[in-house]
């Protein structure tokens, strides 16, 4: 089987870098100008806070769905084929979405777009994983992440210069932009060899068909949720949890996506150097996980009465914590056999990201609804932490693990 390349800049990280760079611009477009959008199709101050969080929700069944679609597609088809097919469908949703005239529209457009976001870094970390040698895997696939989450970043300040609608024609050109640099990129080594062997490839059922493939998936899965509870409740509403713990001064939610996003983008890529360095993803996940801990407290203890700026740091503070992203994708990848590999890199991240709809935001309203704004959001934290800490225990160490094998 072809051996992976030694080096960590390879044409496959850079263009995967720039897929996730335009796939998180599109992803969080909708939480940088939600209030924006939604006063612009003359939804009242109420709905701005209920009618985002269902468009947000349709969003992540998107995703939902279309991990499951692209990742059997990249296991089948090839890595290469989903890197082309995503972008093409979220760039062309993208542009679609810049001329939306409801509420339905807004949610049906940003659900096929979550179904296009959906195969793009599933696919890119497959790809690096696989092209890259084991010794530097780790610190790859964090560049790829690292350099991506800046999208966030160019959202925000694409979003202080233009119109909403016109974000979204940007964000669909950036898209169909990048197909060109898809040219170059090369299909798996790994991959071919497996398609000539005659083994099952992109069979989601053998992750459930096997006791200990569905506890590694689930547990990979569980891993991930802190990193949407931040993002898409402490971060995105980080307006309204400003107003009840009694911030006066204007909190924008897209600059709090943006401090966020830059600090995740270097958490992302110092977890690679800081796995590498204790020669574990393990020991990597509990010092990102205590410093988002951290964070959390600080957040629900220090934020009375207190300013925008420090609202804006404190999430910068949770997006450093929760730069795990890459090592958990990473993680995710590496446990499963090269013929379920991108099903598996593909599916968990957006399972997770499925989570924000079908537990997350739940959750959160739920406990909301029976205690208050603000408490419901600690509590939530509070089983979030658990719930991910357990996962991580009961998870088994990946690093330096040979990719060479299939799943039977």
């Amino acid at each position: 089987m072809p051996q992976p390349k030694n080096a960590i800049f390879n044409i496959a990280v850079i263009v995967a870098a720039l897929g996730y760079f335009v796939d998180i611009y599109d992803l969080l477009l909708f939480g940088i100008i939600r209030i924006e959008s939604l006063k612009d199709l003359g939804l009242s101050e109420a709905a701005l806070l209920t009618d985002g969080e269902t468009i947000l929700q349709w969003q992540m069944w998107g995703l939902l769905l279309g991990g499951i679609i692209w990742g059997v597609m990249g296991d089948k088809k090839g890595r290469i084929s989903v890197l082309f097919g995503s972008i093409i469908l979220y760039s062309l949703a993208n542009i679609a979405n810049g001329f939306v005239q409801t509420v339905d529209q807004y949610k049906w457009i940003r659900f096929i777009a979550g179904l296009g976001l959906a195969g793009e870094l599933g696919a890119g970390i497959t790809l690096v994983s696989e092209l890259t040698a084991k010794e530097k895997r780790g610190i790859a696939t964090s560049m790829v992440a690292g350099l991506g989450l800046t999208g966030a970043v160019a959202a925000f300040f694409v979003k202080e210069n233009f119109h909403w609608r016109t974000c979204y024609f940007i964000g669909g050109g950036l898209g169909l932009l990048l197909l060109l640099l898809r040219i170059s990129v090369f299909e798996s080594g790994m991959f071919h060899e497996v398609k000539k062997m005659n083994v099952k490839r992109g069979s989601l059922i053998m992750f459930f068909n096997n006791a200990e493939r569905f506890k590694k998936y689930i547990t990979a899965i569980l891993i991930g949720l802190p990193t949407w509870f931040v993002i898409g409740v402490l971060v995105t509403f980080s307006s309204e949890f400003g107003k009840h713990m009694g911030i006066t001064e204007k909190i924008d939610p897209g600059k709090s996506i943006m401090f966020a996003y830059v600090a995740i983008s270097l958490g992302d890529i110092i977890i690679g150097f800081v796995s590498q360095w204790f020669k574990s993803r393990k020991k990597a996940l509990y010092v990102f996980y205590m410093i988002t801990a951290f964070f959390m407290i600080l957040y629900f203890t220090v934020q009375w009465n207190g300013s925008a700026a420090r609202m804006y740091w404190i999430c910068a503070g949770l997006g450093f914590g929760t730069g795990f992203w890459a090592i958990f994708v990473t993680m995710g990848a590496e446990q499963f056999g090269t013929n379920i590999r991108a099903t598996a890199a593909t599916t968990i991240p957006n399972m997770i990201r499925g989570m924000l709809a079908i537990f997350i935001l739940p959750l959160f309203q739920g406990l909301r609804n029976v205690t208050s704004f603000y408490t419901g959001g600690w509590i939530s934290a509070v089983i979030i932490m658990a719930i991910g800490t357990s996962a991580i225990i009961l998870t088994k160490e990946t690093f330096n693990k040979d990719l060479n094998y299939v799943e039977e």
